[in-house]
């Protein structure tokens, strides 16, 4: 039982990992700046997961692993950065990649743990997010869950696939797959066809407000 969850946990790390030092990338940051922000988004997610469900020192930090698979995806991405260069934004095809496989681990390991299906899913949505809010942070962005298409949504789908299985004992390699395939496919699908959430409308008022700048704006000025 805790396997599948370790090795998922491993490979979200590696491609976490990597859409952390893309980010680093387009953002010219040096080598430490880059391996910083790989290690950050792809371990932020599991440790606070770790440290929720009570699973102390978190993973990311009393296994060895989880550090190697980092700096080892920040030094490919720095090294050969073209190598990895998608049709689409690495960044986000990597980003993509980490969230299901994050979403999958961190409600299997909350199974695990022995949360309810309800926290279970939760759970997994929050491993799943965290890297990448992590990485959007030290980048000083908005972080891609609060804006993008689908993310959030994204997640609870494929943690929601595993806690369902679980509850109908159905084969776990099996409902991983299916729930990241899921989540992996909601996600990319919302990027290619912008789906996404609805937003609060507003209405752009003709006058002005009291005490606004009487000045008129750029394009209209000379």
């Amino acid at each position: 039982m805790e396997l599948l969850p370790y090795i998922l946990d491993l490979a979200g790390t590696f491609v976490f990992a990597l859409s952390g030092a893309m980010a680093g990338v387009k953002h010219r940051l040096d080598v430490f700046g880059i391996l910083v922000l790989s290690f950050a988004a792809a371990n932020t997610g599991g440790i606070t997961r770790d440290v929720l469900i009570g699973a102390v020192p978190p993973g990311a930090i009393n296994d060895w692993h989880y550090l190697g698979v980092s700096l080892l995806a920040g030094l490919i991405t720095f090294y050969f950065p073209a190598a990895i260069t998608q049709r689409w934004s690495p960044v986000l095809v990597f980003d993509a990649a980490g969230l299901a496989l994050f979403a999958v681990s961190g409600a299997q390991k909350a199974l695990v743990y022995g949360l309810n299906p309800v926290m279970a899913t939760l759970l997994g949505m929050l491993t799943g997010i965290g890297g990448g809010m992590a990485r959007d942070v030290l980048l000083a962005k908005i972080p891609t869950v609060l804006r993008a298409e689908l993310y959030a949504v994204a997640a609870l789908a494929g943690a929601a696939i595993v806690v369902i299985a679980n509850m109908l004992q159905l084969p776990s390699p099996a409902a991983a797959l299916v729930g990241a395939a899921l989540c992996f496919g909601l996600r990319v699908m919302a990027i290619k066809y912008g789906w996404r959430l609805p937003v609060a409308a507003t209405r752009r008022r003709r006058g002005r407000d009291p005490g606004s700048n009487p000045q008129p704006p750029p394009e209209d000025a000379g």
